[in-house]
């Protein structure tokens, strides 16, 4: 079976933490080349992959039938587009683009291309997630009324990326934002209006690195929160319904994994200690509940199976496009200090 031939665009962490060694496990795509100054490092983890300064020679080259685009964001619109137009399937990490209008651009130009293109939402399969979808079908928590996603972390010392430096698409609402926003819609889909508090806590901040979103779904209420200086972080996961609940501290292990070199097919790999559980109460009192693996991997086996099959995307575009759209109201009601009604807003 002939394999899909895989470009990488950028090699900084979203690159070679998480989109290499991902694509490497997935026997039906070849990892070919990589766009980045980071030729050594490439060398060292990849000695397989050719490596060249120019995302344009990828996007050109012939033997390329997908291309991944984990740049910087606001590289995502201007490489996506240039990729498509060359007839290439394209994902692109997230968040899909800057703005509403861009994420639609990309949406036409697939469809005019007749390529896929998708969106790197990983953390649809974190364990924990999975296992909230999980109580959800089985009906242990019925009708959920309250949702809440934190991502609390204590890093009080200003970082030189990209991500904290001044520029379109840095700050924690499009990294980390982008990440619970789609959680929620996978969960509620589109909300019908959003408040929001974004800020820089932090003394020597230059960019948002706060946000406390709720998400208005009729009489449902959908928390989403992060922070950078938390030393001691409250539960990543509370959710209420009319007949149980359901927490869990901490996050999925797969990205801890990956920096550490473990890879999928590793024993090791995504396991799950005696400290990873959640709690559910669905009337009979509080109990430990095992969580489910989380799967990482599973994006691209869902990417190779859309190109060779045709199946359906594991993360359809329009989905990347209505994050965008959340994370502008987001934006727009914390300048304003008002709540936003998504109903009309593009």
């Amino acid at each position: 079976m002939t394999r899909i031939r895989v470009g990488l665009l950028g090699y900084g962490l979203a690159g070679s933490v998480f989109h290499a060694p991902l694509i490497c496990a997935e026997p039906t795509l070849e990892l070919v080349v990589i766009a980045s100054r980071r030729k050594e490092a490439i060398a060292g983890a990849l000695p397989h992959v050719e490596a060249v300064p120019s995302p344009e020679e990828v996007i050109e080259r012939r033997d390329i039938d997908l291309i991944i685009v984990a740049t910087p964001n606001d590289a995502h619109f201007p490489q996506a587009s240039a990729a498509l137009a060359a007839g290439k399937h394209v994902v692109v990490d997230k968040p899909m683009a800057l703005n509403v209008s861009e994420a639609d651009a990309l949406i036409s130009h697939a469809a005019e291309a007749h390529r896929l293109l998708t969106v790197f939402h990983n953390r649809r399969w974190d364990n924990g997630f999975l296992t909230l979808r999980q109580a959800i079908a089985d009906g242990a928590l019925g009708e959920v009324c309250y949702f809440e996603s934190r991502f609390d972390r204590f890093r009080p010392a200003i970082k030189q990326g990209w991500r904290e430096q001044p520029g379109e698409g840095a700050g924690v609402l499009y990294d980390l934002g982008a990440h619970l926003v789609d959680q929620a819609m996978v969960l509620f889909g589109l909300p019908d209006a959003v408040e929001a508090d974004v800020m820089a806590q932090r003394t020597e901040a230059r960019v948002d690195d706060y946000f406390h979103i709720v998400l208005h779904f009729g009489r449902r209420r959908a928390v989403l929160h992060a922070a950078t200086l938390a030393r001691m972080p409250g539960p990543s996961l509370v959710v209420h319904g009319n007949k149980g609940s359901f927490m869990k501290f901490g996050l999925d292990g797969q990205e801890a994994d990956l920096k550490t070199g473990l890879r999928p097919g590793n024993a090791a790999w995504g396991a799950n200690g005696v400290e990873d559980f959640a709690t559910l109460d669905d009337g009979a009192g509080p109990k430990r509940v095992p969580l489910l693996s989380g799967d990482y991997p599973a994006f691209y086996r869902g990417v190779a199976a859309s190109i060779r099959d045709g199946a359906r995307p594991l993360v359809a575009a329009e989905e990347g496009r209505d994050v965008m759209r959340v994370l502008a109201a987001a934006r727009q009601s914390a300048a304003d200090g008002r709540r936003i009604m998504l109903a009309g807003l593009q």
